[in-house]
């Protein structure tokens, strides 16, 4: 301490402290505030006596703002649960600091014990001999000195403290050599603690800041199986049409999802980590492999508008065998249209491009398909031949690789649910792939940088974060071989994510489950070559390929589209459209009442229907009238209704016949008669549904739809039509009793008529019996039939009513 300091008193420093109840009894909310921490204290509280103040202390220390902490349960602010590697590092942070406590304290009182020692050697043996200690032990704190002879001594502690207050002279110097003897043990123990806590930090260090990883594995796993992807959809489909149903604003249109490809590149690193998994398969069979490489290196860089990869040897072995098929059914198409005069298209390969080879089938075919750069010779012979196909074949084909060549172009896919869950682990994949490859070339461009200005990684540098054996601009590439090492077996699934966390850090758990990833879309591409669905779904766009010319392009898609439909009928049905330009992945979950497709006969008669429903006129057909003149189909109270309506216009054109004839005959032409029979029934017919619609509400608003697929018409929800007559209960309420009374005769009367030819005595008999609980094989019962009901309710006639109780048996 300075000179200028006074030390506190020891009697204020004994004295207890002033009880807290009386700051509970300041009401703090109508205090000044500073801040969410502090508030004043008011002017009239009255500050506790302190006599151990000096100048200083009420210069600098605080006597009006009160701190108030905020508590969990009152704060906003929501902190991360700590994860299991998080309490390793904190748990050896309090090792360590415990450890430094006690070394510490030892040594502050080993400290105090040595100027003991020391200035009791300067004493006379008289003055030493009555020299005494007090509870502070010749230091300035009577806990922390007892407590490390209590640490060392235990139980004996009382007594060896009690020794060094009494008799200091002998005390001292033993209890002196005891805490440095511990002192240099403890300070041995905690080098070898340093190593552990050491690997413990480096072994913990990098996944303490992972706090998704953990998390992320299970629920990835659960999100990347096919049930959890179907659902996602099916989610956004059903949220859209109850949005329709209910009207709440405007539905939103167009895909259910929407995915970007930033690079395109990443489908050769994606297709390379399939192919790599695919191969080391032995439950696919070599064929289905062969496809599945096909269907990753050329069909899907088709789709995305990117360059294909090239195939192995056997790989294009097959292909040349598919090829040369195709070769040998064009040439035979074309033998046979030059002796019909008819043209013959060749067939384009799935890319829409012309094969480069020659190609034929062994010497018993002497026609081949000519290379591309042959065409203008192929032209020449086969217009010589009078077949002109091969020139509609090259127009077509400029047409077309000028349309899929366009900005605008896009790739129209429609799919089954193995598509669909295909392409979503693919764009899963890619877009995983596509993060760690940004993430890399950044880490590569900020060690260039550091590099520059000399700069080490301060995790590196305390030695919590090992320096990697990989460079940094090989991060990428690196991560693929880990990968395909974690797929084949040859590394363990904790030494791969470790090994990413150096890498990548906090960004590397987007990976930790890439092998699931890779695996379920093997599982699907082994479904897509193997499944019947898959695979016409897969022929129907390669035949949708062949689409030459832009006219043509929103005819041939509806026709695509029904086909899918018909052949996906039990099953989802799914848009798939991808982008050329944007590179973008878009699906639709098509709705299966709306576009369900049927037989192209049966469209065709749906789409005559429709045309005769919204024409104008009597568009009923001769065939139809024929076929209701012989049984109409009318319910016979209109029929009624028609009779006496004719019957009525006939009297009143014959009363004005009668008045206005001539000759006493009162006969005319027939031509005259009808024009005035028409003319009249006309005027009565208005005059009569006047009458008829004066008594009735009626309010239309039914609404309808028509499926231009199917051509099926369907209701719109929530659109109704209201008819509504007036007295019309009235009226049934009175002539109830009269419908009612004929119907029960009627009835009766072909009953009786029927049981006379159908049922003899004795089946009536035994029925009445049994109906009155009599009969073998019966509980016993009582049965009583009623008969006396008012036949002035409904049903308006006598009917039986029996009542049945069961009789108990006497136990």
């Amino acid at each position: 301490m300075g000179p200028s300091v006074e030390p506190v008193p020891q009697r204020v420093a004994n004295q207890e402290r002033v009880s807290g109840d009386l700051a509970m009894e300041i009401d703090y909310s109508t205090c000044k505030r500073l801040g969410a921490s502090y508030c004043a204290l008011p002017k009239t509280y009255i500050q506790p006596k302190c006599s151990g103040r000096t100048a200083l202390c009420k210069e600098v220390l605080n006597d009006t703002w009160v701190s108030f902490p905020s508590w969990s349960e009152d704060s906003t602010f929501v902190s991360s649960r700590k994860t299991q590697y998080e309490e390793y590092i904190y748990r050896c942070e309090d090792e360590r600091f415990e450890l430094d406590v006690v070394l510490e304290t030892n040594l502050a009182t080993i400290r105090v014990l040595e100027g003991v020692q020391k200035k009791v050697s300067r004493m006379p043996p008289e003055e030493a001999s009555k020299f005494r200690l007090d509870d502070y032990l010749g230091g300035t704190s009577q806990v922390i000195h007892q407590r490390t002879i209590r640490r060392i001594y235990g139980d004996k502690a009382l007594d060896i403290v009690d020794g060094l207050k009494k008799n200091p002279v002998v005390a001292v110097p033993l209890v002196l050599r005891r805490l440095k003897a511990k002192e240099e043990e403890w300070r041995e123990a905690q080098k070898n603690f340093n190593k552990i806590w050491r690997d413990q930090n480096e072994k913990y260090y990098l996944k303490s800041l992972d706090h998704q990883g953990i998390n992320f594995k299970q629920n990835d796993v659960k999100a990347l199986r096919s049930k959890s992807l179907l659902n996602e959809i099916e989610t956004l489909y059903d949220e859209r049409h109850e949005q329709a149903e209910e009207g709440t604003g405007e539905v939103p249109g167009g895909p259910h999802m929407t995915f970007g490809y930033k690079d395109k590149s990443i489908l050769d690193d994606a297709a390379n980590l399939i192919i790599h998994h695919v191969k080391r398969q032995t439950g696919i069979h070599k064929d289905d492999k062969c496809k599945i490489k096909q269907l990753i290196r050329q069909f899907v860089p088709d789709l995305f508008f990117h360059p294909r990869q090239d195939l192995s040897d056997d790989e294009k072995e097959d292909e040349d065998l598919d090829e040369r098929d195709e070769a040998v059914c064009v040439t035979s198409s074309q033998s046979n249209g030059d002796d019909n005069g008819s043209s013959a298209a060749i067939k384009p390969s799935d890319s829409g491009e012309q094969p480069d080879k020659t190609k034929n089938d062994g010497p018993a075919e002497a026609s081949t398909v000519q290379r591309k750069s042959d065409t203008a010779s192929e032209s020449t012979s086969t217009m010589q031949n009078g077949d002109i196909g091969c020139v509609t074949v090259d127009k077509q084909r400029k047409e077309k690789e000028t349309l899929f060549n366009s900005d605008d172009a896009y790739s129209l896919f429609y799919v089954n649910n193995n598509w669909y869950l295909f392409f979503r682990l693919h764009q899963i994949l890619c877009e995983r792939l596509t993060k760690v490859y940004e993430k890399a070339v950044l880490i590569a461009a900020d060690e260039a940088k550091d590099r520059k200005d000399i700069k080490e990684s301060t995790a590196v540098a305390l030695r919590l974060k090992p320096k990697s054996e990989i460079e940094v601009e090989e991060y990428y590439l690196a991560f693929l071989d880990m990968v395909k090492n974690l797929l084949d077996g040859n590394m363990e699934s904790n030494a791969y994510e470790d090994t990413l966390r150096e890498m990548f850090g906090i960004h590397a758990y987007i990976v930790f489950t890439l092998d699931k990833v890779v695996q379920n879309v093997v599982r699907q591409l082994q479904h897509i070559v193997c499944d019947d669905s898959c695979v016409q779904c897969t022929e129907a766009y390669l035949e949708e390929r062949k689409i030459v010319s832009s006219q043509k392009v929103s005819a041939a898609e509806a026709a695509y589209q029904k086909r899918v439909e018909q052949l996906l009928s039990e099953d989802n049905c799914f848009k798939i459209l991808i982008h050329k330009l944007e590179c973008k992945l878009t699906i639709e979950l098509m709705d299966a009442e709306m576009d369900a497709s049927e037989d192209p006969v049966e469209v065709e008669k749906w789409s005559e229907y429709v045309e005769k429903y919204v024409s104008v006129g009597d568009s009923v057909s001769d065939e139809l009238k024929e076929q209701l003149s012989k049984k109409p189909i009318f319910l016979p109270r209109n029929i009624r209704k028609w009779r006496q309506r004719a019957k009525k216009q006939h009297e009143q054109s014959g009363d004005k016949d009668d008045s206005g004839g001539s000759g006493g005959g009162g006969l005319m032409s027939e031509e005259g008669r009808d024009g005035k029979q028409s003319a009249v029934g006309a005027n009565a017919n208005v005059d009569e549904e006047k009458g008829e619609t004066e008594d009735m509400e009626v309010m239309d608003n039914t609404q309808c739809k028509f499926n231009l697929n199917s051509f099926k018409m369907v209701f719109v929800v929530n659109s109704e039509s209201y008819l509504y007559k007036r007295s019309a209960l009235k009226r049934a309420k009175q002539c109830h009793k009269k419908i009612s009374t004929k119907l029960n005769t009627k009835f009766s009367s072909w009953h009786r008529k029927w049981s006379d030819v159908h049922v003899d005595t004795e089946q009536q008999s035994t029925t009445t019996e049994w109906m009155m609980g009599r009969g073998e094989g019966l509980i016993a019962n009582t049965t009583r039939q009623k008969c006396d009901n008012d036949v002035e309710r409904p049903p308006y006639h006598v009917f039986n009513q029996y009542r049945v109780d069961w009789v108990e048996k006497a136990s």
